[in-house]
Parts: C-alpha cells; sequence; structure tokens
C-alpha cells in the first residue's frame, strides 16, 4: 500500500485547528524518530527510507519500524510504506546497528492526530511542530494502492482545502532535510 500523504507549511494554524477539531478529537503525542541509513548512504540517495519511530501518547509508548519504498508519485512525495511495532525500541536499534545500519539522524516531533472519514476514506491529518524548525504543519494522509493513488491524493487536495489550506501551502521538504540544515546553521552559527 502507498501513504498518500500531503504535507503544508501553515502560517495561521487556528483555523485549519478548529475544523479539525470539529472532525474529531485530537490525541497529543511525542514521537521520537531515529532515520537509519548505510554507510554509503544508499538508501537516502535512492529515495527510501528506515525509520524507528518511539510513540508517546498519555503516558503510554509504543515502537515502529517503518520502511519506505522511492516515490510513487513525484509531485506529493507519496511512498509505498510498510510498518510493524516493536516490543522493544533499544533492542531494534541494537539490531539494526548489528547488521551495518547507521544513524543518520534523530529528532523529535509534537503531533496531535486527527482520524476521521472523509469522501469515503479513513484519514489522518497531523498537526506537527518540530522543535528545530520554525512553522506548523499539517499532514493528511490515507491508504492506497497504486491504481488509486491520483483519486486519493485529488481527495486529500479536496479536504485540505475545506480546511482552508491552499496549493501554496503544500511542501515535499523533508523533516530530515530540514532538521540537518537548522543543525548546520546552528553549527555555523556557533563556529562565527
Amino acid at each position: 500500500m502507498i501513504e498518500a500523504e500531503l504535507k503544508a507549511r501553515v502560517t495561521d494554524p487556528g483555523a485549519p485547528r478548529a475544523r479539525l477539531g470539529r472532525l474529531a478529537a485530537g490525541e497529543a503525542s511525542t514521537y521520537q524518530d531515529t532515520y537509519y541509513d548505510r554507510p554509503g548512504r544508499e538508501l537516502t540517495s535512492q529515495g527510501r527510507e528506515l525509520r524507528l519511530r518511539v510513540i508517546e501518547t498519555g503516558g503510554v509508548r509504543r515502537a515502529l519500524v517503518t520502511y519506505k519504498d522511492p516515490p510513487a508519485d513525484a509531485a506529493s512525495g507519496s511512498k509505498p510504506e510498510f510498518e510493524t511495532g516493536v516490543a522493544d525500541a533499544m533492542v531494534a536499534d541494537v539490531i539494526l546497528r548489528a547488521i551495518g545500519l547507521e544513524h543518520l539522524i534523530a529528532f523529535d516531533k509534537h503531533c496531535v492526530n486527527y482520524r476521521f472519514t472523509a469522501r469515503g476514506r479513513e484519514m489522518l491529518a497531523t498537526v506537527v511542530t518540530v522543535p528545530e524548525i520554525d512553522g506548523v504543519f499539517i499532514e493528511l494522509e490515507t491508504m492506497a494502492d497504486e491504481p488509486g493513488l491520483a483519486t486519493a491524493l485529488a481527495d486529500i487536495r479536496a479536504v485540505l482545502g475545506e480546511l482552508g489550506i491552499s496549493e501554496r501551502d503544500l511542501t515535499t521538504e523533508a523533516y530530515t532535510d530540514a532538521v540537518t540544515r537548522a543543525r548546520t546553521r546552528t553549527r555555523h552559527d556557533a563556529r562565527q
């Protein structure tokens, strides 16, 4: 399955949050994401991702390992996704490093998730802040098979429009890239 997803950087998150609140109750979570790659960065250069995510919601922690193939849709960056729960994130990290993978980058995301049905699809809207990145992001996703991806993305665009989010707000910039850039600036400023 493909995670059909669009992400927007919103300048005024109040209105979309209020509209989302009318669709579903929000659930606040903190994600601790660690991305892995081989020493030669083959996964990254091929557009693939391997992530270990620890999610804390209301004092309960759970961990997921996610692998994403290169984008099935270049314009949106939507990728086939394979995900499974793991009992112990520390053990998963040891295994991933033992087979030759390295930490590429790790960072926290503060999220409020809204699950609802729109246009006949189960959707997940996530309001995201990353402490190292300026701004607030809204991600809207649903699962689709490859033949249905274009329709799923059209449905997502329509729902984003209903939330007051326009095409000009959309971004395909990865959080990994934005955090890397922010850390590079911080190191550069510290040297000055």
